[in-house]
């Protein structure tokens, strides 16, 4: 397993995306995609189907413009297509619905438009989780078990999690007295895992913890810099070394392995009774399952949490807002700031912070490129509101939030970060509007329905508690105040990275 340099090391990886790597291998990929555009059928829009948009490129057809500008691209097309129509993207057919008006239609329709076929295929691809496949009942048990990471479950984890994050604060960044400069992804990326992986997981006991953890972190980071290519239809004999990574971060979260971690969550228990049932004690794929389960803890908690610094620092009046908001806290539930770190506060004060809420979902909004994606099980009639329009066996359907999130009659001003924009009367805002309508879907970030985050609580309420530390004990700034935009590589999938990095400087309050 694994054991961390600390958070504040600056020889890190710098986790940041490096673009589509260039090698013989990925050249031979290259290759093979452009033998699949040859061999892949022609395709002609049926009657009754959305407006079929392939582009000149045969296979690709509009992948590379939409990985280039996705938000502009997806506008430009509603404007000349509607809120319907069908894109040609890497092989796929994948239908838009862009109305957020419609998108009931797609989430409360599960009978033909499946979220677990989807999940299930991309599990297999990217964890080599295949069991799920074939077996329905493992995958209700399975998923049975997220309840765990809600409601009072989630009182246990949040307790857990504050106790290891003043562990971590007060042994390594409490002790910075001076300014200390550091990187922003490669910090916050470090800081998330080892709290993630040790609140969920338990912690590591034996030998060099520090090494063992920093060993486990960075072999994690090297995966899912891959994972935009793992979900695609690149064989893995093209990505390099990734398939050797990933069969080592499976061996270190087998059966045998979590019995060496101390204080793993009720979740990982209940998941490795589950697993089981279904598998030998022995067998790999019980580490596969965990891997799937620390991937969807940590991949979009980071991007997340450095959108929300990145934002704090570029605005100290904000800062001082939320400086302020969590002084009040402190005080009425009567906590001192000592020489220790001692904060504890449970789910009920932390949604009493109405304002660091409202901060983390406008960098959400901003950040995120979520897809809700249902996998069309066979030719069908999709009713809506509006008209009725016949989708294809085996194509997909999406909705795409951020056409919703950057909607400026949805939301004023959509390209500027604003802290207080779910804020209303010094409460959450709730109500947003389109068209004089009031809209039930207006933020998307963790997904609707079926294919909702189980563990956005847990995202959210780590997110808050890292970010008041940081307020509460450090004085922060930014050193290269720049902006930075997103880097488009996991569209669909989650938060995006950003496409460059910047520095800032720390020291504990005096």
């Amino acid at each position: 397993m694994a054991g961390t340099e600390s958070p504040q090391d600056v020889s890190q990886p710098s986790r940041l995306p490096q673009g589509f790597p260039v090698s013989g291998e990925l050249l031979a990929a290259a290759l093979l995609l452009l033998a699949l555009v040859y061999l892949m059928p022609r395709r002609a829009r049926r009657p009754g189907e959305p407006p079929l948009i392939k582009g000149w490129l045969p296979y690709l057809g509009m992948a590379l413009k939409f990985q280039k500008d996705p938000l502009n691209l997806m506008k430009t097309l509603q404007r000349k297509y509607g809120d319907i129509f069908t894109l040609l993207l890497g092989g796929k057919y994948i239908t838009f619905v862009l109305d957020p008006f419609l998108f009931q239609f797609i989430v409360k329709n599960p009978k033909q438009l499946s979220f677990r076929k989807f999940s299930k295929r991309i599990s297999a691809k990217v964890f080599t989780v295949k069991k799920m496949m074939t077996d329905e009942d493992l995958g209700e048990d399975i998923h049975g078990a997220f309840h765990l990471l809600q409601g009072k479950a989630l009182d246990s984890l949040l307790e857990n999690m504050i106790q290891i994050l003043n562990q971590i604060f007060e042994s390594k960044l409490l002790k910075t007295t001076n300014w200390k400069t550091e990187r922003m992804f490669p910090f916050i990326s470090s800081l998330v895992f080892e709290t993630t992986f040790t609140t969920i997981y338990g912690k590591i006991l034996a030998g060099d913890r520090e090494k063992i953890i920093g060993d486990l972190r960075d072999d994690f980071f090297k995966f899912d810099d891959k994972f935009p290519y793992l979900v695609s239809d690149i064989p893995i004999q093209f990505l390099g070394n990734v398939k050797s990574i990933r069969k080592k971060l499976i061996k270190c979260l087998t059966s045998e392995k979590l019995t060496t971690l101390q204080g793993s969550s009720e979740i990982v228990h209940r998941r490795q009774d589950i697993l089981e049932k279904y598998y030998r004690v022995e067998d790999f794929e019980i580490g596969a399952h965990h891997l799937g389960l620390l991937w969807a803890s940590v991949a979009n908690t980071i991007p997340a949490m450095f959108w929300t610094m990145y934002y704090l620092l570029q605005y100290p009046e904000v800062m001082k807002v939320l400086r302020d908001e969590v002084e009040g806290l402190l005080q009425s539930t009567g906590q001192k700031i000592g020489p220790g770190l001692s904060l504890c506060f449970d789910r009920e004060q932390l949604d009493s912070l109405v304002c660091l809420e409202s901060t983390i979902l406008e960098a959400l909004r901003l950040s995120s490129f979520s897809s809700v994606f249902r996998f069309v099980e066979e030719d069908m009639s999709l009713d809506l509101e509006i008209d009725k329009y016949c989708l294809r066996k085996g194509d997909f359907v999406a909705i795409f939030p951020p056409v919703v999130h950057c909607d400026p009659e949805v939301f004023e001003a959509p390209e500027e970060f604003r802290f207080d924009r779910f804020l209303e009367d010094g409460k959450k805002k709730k109500n947003f509007f389109k068209r004089g309508k009031k809209l039930q879907y207006f933020m998307i970030p963790f997904g609707l329905g079926a294919s909702k985050c189980p563990g956005r609580y847990f995202a959210i309420a780590e997110i808050k508690m890292l970010l008041i530390m940081f307020l509460t004990y450090f004085d922060l700034e930014v050193i290269d105040k720049k902006p930075i935009g997103l880097n488009y590589s996991r569209l669909f999938f989650g938060i995006q990275h950003p496409d460059s990095d910047i520095s800032f400087r720390y020291k504990a309050k005096s």
